[in-house]
């Protein structure tokens, strides 16, 4: 009963930091959103928690926010207050993730060293804090693409690896947190049921890497139109070869993006209504159906998000940006109900 209750502590502290990977998935994308990702020009993991301190201070980093193509192609008219709003999210972006190691070091050494852990635990702990530093280092690569005199935003392939990165570590938590949780009775073995989940999270995982391309290219913009794009509902290809196009070109991109989120849509709701006969577990049937829901409010804040994209105004955060938001969410709640989904269904290893 002892060892009950601290595994039910431990699930507390994963799900804690579940929720902060949320957020901090959610404040990237205000930065991006705000185009406020290249305005730390540099990366300091202990000091860099302070924010500038004196008139001095802020002068110095604007000065090297000026060094960069984003200011000198696309923000040159920017002032020193100016800098300060879009260096607020950077730095609150960055802080969010040292408050986020912090949740994760201080109770992993005090449940260590009153023996919270059982010996299968420890690994998946290495693993989860092992992707957290990739998780950061991808972060960092990512906006190194951005620091030239050529390039006004990051790399947007950088920026789909840092995004899924992130969705692999908060996945990879929630199972974890799910081996702390869940009872026998919730499982509910079938190869069936298990296999559909295994097909349309591989369509999501494709099809998050493509929402983080339309991001980073600003391709929403390119076709604000709903249901054709931009008068097609297949658009020609532009020039350049299939890799070219495949993972540059916004049109291709956005036509992409659109038939995943239909192709998904239509799988989800045939998994869903074969997967209704499965009555015997309370905590499938909440995933089971919080996948169908949130399959078409995402595409549903997806179209809305495109039909406001024409509405952009830089420096801005209006409705296409709350959508944006919005999209994002649900994009990685209907990933984690499929996670949850697959490892109930799945046939169970007796953990001791």
């Amino acid at each position: 009963m002892q060892d009950d209750k601290k595994a039910r502590i431990v699930a507390k502290w994963i799900f804690l930091g579940i929720g902060m990977l949320i957020v901090q998935t959610l404040l990237g994308g205000i930065t991006r959103l705000t185009g406020s990702g290249l305005s730390i020009t540099e990366w300091k993991p202990i000091m860099g928690a302070l924010p500038p301190m004196s008139d001095a201070d802020w002068q110095a980093l604007f000065s090297k926010y000026q060094q960069i193509a984003q200011f000198k192609y696309l923000n040159q008219n920017f002032t020193v207050n100016d800098f300060k709003f879009i260096f607020f999210w950077e730095w609150f972006h960055r802080l969010w993730a040292r408050l986020i190691g912090l949740v994760f070091l201080f109770p992993f050494i005090y449940f260590l060293a009153k023996k919270y852990f059982r010996q299968w635990m420890i690994t998946p702990l290495i693993i989860l804090f092992l992707l957290g530093a990739v998780q950061g280092a991808v972060g960092w690569i990512m906006v190194k693409s951005g620091l030239n005199d050529s390039d006004v935003y990051v790399n947007h392939i950088r920026l789909a690896a840092h995004f899924m990165a992130a969705m692999v570590l908060i996945s990879y938590a929630l199972i974890f947190g799910l081996k702390l949780t869940l009872v026998p009775a919730d499982f509910v073995a079938n190869k069936e049921t298990n296999k559909g989940a295994v097909v349309i999270i591989s369509l999501v995982f494709i099809q998050l890497v493509y929402g983080a391309f339309m991001a980073g290219l600003k391709a929403a913009a390119a076709a604000p139109t709903w249901p054709t794009i931009n008068g097609t509902f297949i658009p020609s290809a532009g020039d350049g070869g299939f890799f070219q196009l495949i993972f540059h070109d916004k049109i291709i991109i956005h036509f992409i993006h659109r038939t995943l989120a239909y192709a998904i849509g239509i799988a989800v709701f045939i998994w869903w209504w074969k997967a209704l006969k499965i009555t015997t577990s309370a905590i499938f049937a909440k995933f089971r159906n919080s996948t169908f829901l949130l399959v078409f409010a995402q595409i549903f804040l997806g179209i809305l998000t495109v039909l406001t994209s024409s509405k952009i105004v830089s420096g801005k955060f209006g409705v296409f940006e709350w959508l944006a938001q919005m999209h994002q969410l649900t994009g990685i709640l209907l990933l984690l109900t499929l996670v949850a989904n697959i490892y109930i269904t799945r046939k169970r290893k007796v953990i001791l």
